[in-house]
């Protein structure tokens, strides 16, 4: 391919960077470059240089940079394939010389998920079951039209049969997320039986699905909510579900208010609270908070009113706090969540928003019901230290100060006592990191991020959990032999046969006595990441091969799927 033929080299040509960037954020000379503050991280001095002659962007306090394109991937938060179609538009050029890979990589996933929105829409307007619960659940047909909220049939193939008619093969139907190969190599849907809620990103496009199943087709052998998995255009971990809708209501509110799932938020919506966003089938991620941080830095959180919904709340406080946002909790007690306040009274979730109270105002509530304790009590140090270490986590020196005056008035323990404590919640943290023995070690070895060691950790949690159907979406970031040992745990064997694989699942069974359930979603996160890392080099290294052998070809094909992988 030519200079010409390459559209990111035509729209390179076309576009000034300065003028780009200028849309985002102020800029000032600085000699032959411009500055400004840093829209990636906070900062008071400029640091965040742009210079016209190379046409590149580098920021010396976050130390990030790159072209026009790295720029609007990171600050829309978006592929470069939704990229490269932005761009083009603003640089009048048609991609309709995009390669068929190209296409193949990006645009065909959304045409397919575009028409499997239609399916489900015409047979939702056919099903009685989806309309019946939709009703009893009290949302309205102009929200079911809004959010283009569909129905999954339960027939086994209907969505694949309607697709394969309208043309499309079926590896890239498996590829889009929405058919599964049975083991006798029989295609089948994966949403059946539910109502389906199409995932949008946050330049509009359709990327995937959250199904939730009908209460009476629900046997407890699957799940009540089923995601896409992760393709080339759906990384869970950067997209909010509604982000797109609620942009400019979380500009003007100042404030983004966060649920914990579609129906939430479609609820939450329909009563009138338009700054509202969900995750999809993810935790709370630095990505979405990134993502956030780009309207408001002010968060109110509504998630769900169960140990597992506050378990999850304590995570997503304590990573929004580490990033500098103002965290409010909205308690929906004795609700479930936001979407049964809902039912019950529109305005009354309006109430409980407008009542929401400061992050750590809930975990004293939490943690220390009785203001004053018994220091000779080992439980209420115990809890504590907890309080400590979530203060601990709050970005701002001058929040963290302020709240442990209030601690201190509320407990009756001095100031400097509960500085010299939070001190040493802080030497124990590093002393247990620097401590001999396996389960010591196990910490330093993940956070090199080993696909191995995360792979088996991943496998004694769904030991645990006695359901290793919360792996079925990863097990292609694992290892040859992790997969293995999947494939047997789920056909109910205990052995193999082969003594490597053999010790492997007695290890696993051995490490589930000592894993959190709650880890699940961060281990998930730090594998597919560390897959799509370990790919990148491997296709990196490949490309100079190729380069170096002459193969114009094979490094076209290459680079077209390094740019496919999802952004770290």
């Amino acid at each position: 391919m030519t200079d010409m033929e390459n559209p990111t080299q035509r729209i390179k040509e076309k576009l000034d960077i300065v003028d780009v960037v200028r849309t985002y954020m102020q800029l000032s000379p600085a000699g032959k470059n411009l500055k400004g503050l840093c829209p990636f991280h906070r900062e008071k001095t400029p640091s965040f240089i742009v210079s016209p002659d190379r046409q590149t962007w580098h920021c010396f306090g976050c130390d990030q940079g790159g072209d026009v394109f790295s720029f609007v991937m990171k600050h829309e938060n978006l592929e470069f394939g939704e990229v490269l179609k932005i761009l083009a538009e603003k640089a009048g050029i048609e991609l309709k010389r995009m390669s068929p890979l190209e296409y193949k990589q990006f645009g065909l996933l959304y045409d397919i998920n575009a028409s499997a929105r239609d399916f489900f829409k015409k047979e939702f307007e056919r099903s009685d079951a989806a309309k019946k619960y939709m009703r009893g659940r009290k949302v309205e047909e102009r929200t079911i039209d809004e959010f283009d909220i569909g129905w999954a049939p339960p027939d086994g193939d209907a969505l694949t049969v309607y697709l394969i008619n309208k043309g499309y093969d079926l590896n890239d139907i498996i590829r889009a997320g929405l058919s599964l190969k049975s083991d006798r190599g029989l295609a089948f849907d994966r949403f059946r039986g539910r109502i389906m809620f199409p995932i949008l990103n946050h330049a509009g496009k359709i990327v995937g699905f959250t199904g939730r199943i009908l209460p009476e087709l629900d046997r407890g052998d699957v799940g009540k909510y089923v995601n896409s998995p992760e393709t080339p255009v759906f990384v869970k971990s950067k997209i909010l579900y509604n982000f797109l809708r609620a942009r400019n209501a979380i500009r003007e509110t100042g404030e983004a208010f966060l649920v914990e799932g579609q129906m939430d938020a479609v609820m939450a919506w329909q009563s009138g609270i338009t700054n509202v966003v969900a995750t999809s089938g993810t935790a709370l991620t630095r990505d979405h908070l990134n993502a956030l941080r780009r309207l408001t830095d002010r968060l109110a959180l509504g998630l769900d009113s169960d140990e597992a919904g506050f378990a999850a709340l304590e995570r997503a406080i304590d990573l929004s706090e580490a990033l500098d946002f103002t965290v409010r909790v909205v308690l929906t007690e004795p609700h479930k969540d936001a979407a049964d306040v809902v039912i019950e009274d529109p305005e009354l979730l309006k109430k409980f928003i407008a009542d929401a109270i400061p992050a750590m105002e809930f975990y004293f509530k939490r943690y220390l019901s009785e203001k004053r304790g018994d220091m000779r009590d080992r439980e209420f140090i115990k809890r504590l230290r907890v309080v400590l270490g979530k203060i601990k986590a709050i970005a701002s020196p001058v929040a963290r100060d302020g709240w442990v005056k209030e601690l201190a008035k509320r407990t009756g323990v001095s100031e400097d006592s509960l500085k010299e404590e939070a001190s040493r919640i802080v030497v124990q943290d590093e002393m247990q990191s620097k401590g001999a023995g396996e389960d010591a070690e196990r910490p330093q070895e993940e956070a090199k991020g080993g696909r191995r060691m995360l792979s088996e950790r991943l496998l004694a949690v769904a030991f645990s959990l006695n359901d290793f159907s919360v792996l079925a979406d990863f097990t292609g970031y694992f290892p040859e032999e992790h997969r293995r040992v999947f494939e047997l745990f789920c056909a109910g064997k205990k052995t193999s046969g082969e003594r490597a694989i053999d010790e492997m699942m007695n290890g696993v069974a051995l490490l589930a006595a000592r894993v959190a359930h709650a880890e699940l979603g961060e281990l998930q996160e730090r594998l597919r990441k560390e897959f799509v890392r370990e790919r990148k080099q491997e296709l990196s290294a490949r490309v100079r091969e190729a380069e170096f052998g002459g193969d114009e070809e094979l490094v076209e094909k290459l680079l077209v799927e390094l740019k496919s992988l999802p952004l770290l």
